[in-house]
């Protein structure tokens, strides 16, 4: 097994069970959509890879990861008819922030995350959590 210690993001190729250990052995905790960003910890040459999503961690066939976004994936698309009105949240400190969003504006943006949306975040704590993490700051 080759192992890069990295700590980066992969995109899923197609519908994956997301599961609690290394093999369809283990039950599976959610179904991740195609084209959805996840956060790896390590870069390895493995059968299996321990993937962050949506708050749960578990393992994913890494045979259905890549690199790159593919524009043949339909999370983009789904993710932006989801967003197609402005969503909101309270902060932790009390204060109500527009949620990341695809946009062509990117007014009042914070952040840039690593899936293409606009992070609005008031804080650097947890900003495109649920993104693929901060590609870059505004």
């Amino acid at each position: 097994m080759v192992t890069n210690l990295f700590a980066g993001y992969r995109y899923t190729t197609h519908n994956l069970n997301l599961r609690t250990g290394p093999s369809t052995k283990y039950s599976a905790i959610t179904i991740i959509p195609q084209g959805t960003p996840v956060t790896i910890d390590e870069d390895c040459d493995c059968k299996w890879i321990a993937v962050s999503y949506n708050g749960h961690i578990g393992y994913v066939s890494s045979k259905f990861l890549s690199k790159t976004f593919s524009k043949h994936s339909n999370y983009r698309n789904q993710y932006s008819r989801r967003q197609s009105q402005n969503r909101y949240y309270t902060n932790v400190d009390g204060y109500r922030v527009q949620s990341p969003t695809y946009s062509n504006s990117s007014n009042g943006a914070t952040a840039i995350c690593r899936d293409g949306t606009y992070s609005y975040s008031r804080n650097r704590r947890g900003t495109c959590s649920h993104h693929g993490g901060v590609a870059r700051w505004l």
